[in-house]
Order: C-alpha cells, then structure tokens, then sequence
C-alpha cells in the first residue's frame, strides 16, 4: 500500500496531549550529570562525544589498557544526541543492511556478517558484565512488505543472505500475520540477528561503567578547537585545555571539528513518536508478543517495536536535510513530520484507532553516501575518527570504536584490512548545490514509493555511482 500523508482528525487528536521529549530521556533514573572541564589538563587519549562511538571508545580503551589516562568530553550531556533518540535497534550489521553490503564488498560480506555477529555478542557480554539495566532482548526485526513488487526481493535477500552466513527467514502473510496483524502486512522477512534495547539506559550503563575504570568524564564542555603540537595535540574547550597524545573524534551528525569531513557527512532529522501502554484487548487485537522490531520496506520506511512497559514506538519515514548541514535545537520538533507518522500508524494498525501518543521528538542522523560508518585519521595520526552510521549506530558503533582505536594505536587487524575500512563515501557537494540535489533525491525516492518501485533515471544513475539517500 501507499501512505497517505494527508492526516485524518482522529491522527491529529492522538497528538493532543503530545510531549515534546525524547521517550527514553524522560526518565527519573537519569543519572546527574558531571561538571564542565575549567582547568587545563593532560590525558592518553580524549574522546570528543560522549554518544554510543565515545562511550564504546573510551570503554575499551581503558579496558585494553587500565593504565592508559582517558578523557571524555561531552558538549551536553552523555546520550543527549542520537544515542538517546533512537529507535533502540542493536542489529548485528555492520552495513546499514545486506543488501547495502552486497552492492558494495560482496567479497568481504562473509566477514563481515562474521564480525557483526561477534560484535553483537560483544555488546551483550558487556552488559552482562556491567550489569545495566537497559532492556536488551534479542527479539529480532521483521522487515515487511506492504507492495506486491517488494515481496520477491524479500524472498531473494532471504536466500541470498544465506550463503555468507545469516539466517534470515521469509514469512508469508498468514505467518507474519499470526506474529504481527496488520491488514497492510503481504509478507516479512525476520532477521533474529537484531536485538532491541533502551538506548538512553544502554548510554547511562556505559557511562557508569566508564567512570567504574577510571575515566574521566566531563559533561557540558564544548570542544571549540584542535591544535597540533609536536608530539601531542591540545584539545580546547570554552573553559579549559586538554593536552594529549591521541584523540578520538566521535561527534556523530554535529559540525565536525576536521573541517573536511562536512564534505562526506549529511546532517538529516528524523522524526519518532511514542504511544501511551497499550490495554489487553488493544494489544489483543494486532498480537505481537514477540516484542520484534518491524520495519517496512520502502525507500521512505518506517521503523517500530514494543517497549518493556506495553508501548508502540513509530518513526522514520521523513528525512529532512535542513538548509548549510544547520543543526539546532528547535528543528527537534517538526509538527508536519509528527502528523504524517501519526496517519501512517493508523493505516498500519486501524484496530488502534483512539490510542493517544504521549511523546514525539525529533533528532539528527550522520548520513553519508554509502549508509555505514566510515573511519580516517588526521594530524600525523594523533587524531582518529568514525562517523557516518546513517541511523545504524547503535550496534555498529562498538564495532566502529574498535577501529577507531586500531588506527589511533597503529595497529593492523581484521577489522583495518577491511576495504570498507580504507575507504571513503563519495563526497556530497557544498552548498548552493546540496540542497536541491538532496531534496529532488528524496522526491524521487517517493515517486519510486509510489509507483511499485519502479526508479526514475537520475535514482538509476545514482545507483550506477553507488551513491543513495536513506533514513
């Protein structure tokens, strides 16, 4: 089916009583936050960001080695950005998604489905061991098909992925239905390599765990410069200096502090909206006692799972680019992107019609052109950085701490050998140019929606280039 995107009355009044805040950061068990560096000091290695990258970077820094003297430093607060914004999918991919990989390294996808695996056992270990209490479960993620034309290439992705080592699953509609109802539901593809978590408790885990080994943290300190000294490289923030021998750059989608790097990542908001628990007879009447993550699969999708108190979280869909890579505050609430989401949730579920949404928030995504993290150093290799996730971050952010740090220490492994390691996305353009060729990308991406998948010639000729747009 096609989304309307014209919002019903009964879509407008679930959002009455709306607040605007991140679901997962409304929480009391929020930990207090730390004070701003004001002194100059010395350090190992300084992380800048204290998101899911920073917070596995500094972790397993100190974990290599406890002697090792980390700073983190945090413009805001720990999770304040993506990290505690998102829809809570640990998935083992380490490529946005197979079949992203495939286009790109099908020689290395055996590998790297080996690694993505290896880092998401890595993720939960460390859970276990840290003993946080974030609601992981490994429930897996249903991708479905809600067009006829989508439900062949389901069923190839199905079997193609197993033969470098996934164990995807196709489900015809009685069989997806019987998991999860929706009338809009024509077959799915579950992967049970993708757990689900609380993303904002995950961050508050990690940094409890950071602070347990030794590393120093400093919240609501801007970075506002990088200077190269002959042997070290002085971090300034707006109210004191750290001198160090390394530095970890993960900022995520904000303004990076190597200027270049603005050439290779797109800052692009997403929208999310979280409903009240549901009743029994509510959630009697679309099943879905899994707790699976459901996504479907258009160019423009939606993403949604249950949380551990009985709520729908929807979002996706929209990606907007705003105008110079601007990122800011009030560009958090978009109230257009939360009626269209608000629509398309009671066409996907019309049995839920009268259910209220309690929050709804908005929050920037680090897209690049190949969808997945990308790594380089700079400064004689004294600064290395990862960005780029394009709203897959949060498993595949362990795995880029990883190599973050294999380069900042020099060292060779699986994981630098990688050719989508030692290469680069191809580069957006800059302004005046960025805008419309964005824009007219996301429009034709619709037109491919809404016209069973069919692409028009400049969709092909990015393809071609191996260049996309995704949310």
């Amino acid at each position: 089916m096609s989304f309307s995107n014209t919002p019903r009355p009964e879509a407008l009044k679930s959002l009455a009583d709306v607040k605007l805040t991140p679901f997962w950061l409304d929480d009391p068990n929020k930990p207090e936050s730390v004070p701003a560096l004001t002194e100059k000091i010395t350090g190992d290695l300084v992380v800048v960001g204290a998101g899911f990258t920073g917070l596995w970077t500094a972790l397993q820094a100190k974990q290599a080695n406890p002697d090792r003297d980390v700073v983190l430093l945090e413009a805001g607060e720990t999770a304040i950005g993506a990290s505690g914004r998102n829809g809570g999918f640990v998935a083992s991919s380490l490529t946005h998604s197979f079949q992203n990989g495939m286009n790109r390294w099908p020689k290395e996808m055996p590998k790297l489905v080996e690694l993505g695996h290896r880092n998401l056992d890595g993720i939960e270990d460390t859970i276990k061991q840290f003993n946080i209490d974030c609601d992981f479960l490994r429930s897996g993620e249903i991708n479905v098909a809600t067009e006829e034309y989508q439900i062949d290439d389901l069923r190839e992705e199905a079997e193609e992925s197993a033969r470098v080592g996934e164990c995807i699953k196709f489900l015809d509609s009685d069989q997806l239905r019987a998991r999860v109802n929706s009338p809009t539901y024509l077959a799915g593809i579950i992967d049970p390599s993708v757990a689900m978590v609380n993303p904002a408790r995950l961050a508050w885990g990690l940094r409890r765990a950071c602070l347990q080994l030794g590393v120093r943290l400093f919240e609501n300190t801007q970075v506002t410069a990088l200077e190269e000294r002959r042997e070290s490289i002085l971090i300034k923030t707006q109210y004191g200096e750290v001198e160090s021998k390394k530095v970890a750059l993960a900022t995520n989608a904000f303004p990076p502090l190597l200027k270049r790097l603005s050439f290779y990542m797109v800052p692009v908001y997403d929208y999310v909206l979280m409903t009240e628990p549901l009743s029994k007879s509510q959630r009697d009447a679309i099943g879905w006692q899994g707790r699976e993550g459901l996504s479907d699969n258009g160019n423009q999708f939606h993403y949604y799972r249950t949380s551990e108190d009985g709520r729908i979280l929807w979002g996706g869909y929209d990606a907007i680019y705003y105008r110079n890579n601007e990122v800011a505050p009030h560009l958090e609430n978009h109230p257009a992107s939360f009626s269209r989401l608000a629509e398309h949730f009671f066409q996907t579920f019309p049995q839920l019609t009268g259910l209220r949404f309690t929050h709804a928030w908005g929050g920037v995504i680090d897209t690049c052109s190949r969808y997945t993290a990308f790594w380089g150093k700079a400064y004689g290799g004294k600064v290395a950085y990862a960005m780029g996730y394009t709203g897959l971050g949060v498993g595949a952010s362990r795995f880029g701490a990883q190599v973050m740090l294999d380069l900042l220490d020099n060292k060779k492994t699986e994981r630098t050998e990688l050719q989508m390691v030692k290469s680069k996305p191809f580069p957006f353009p800059p302004e005046p140019f960025r805008s419309p060729i964005i824009n007219f990308t996301r429009w034709s991406l619709d037109r491919a929606d809404r016209n069973a998948g069919k692409r028009n010639f400049w969709l092909k000729t990015l393809d071609a280039l191996g260049l996309g747009f995704d949310s």
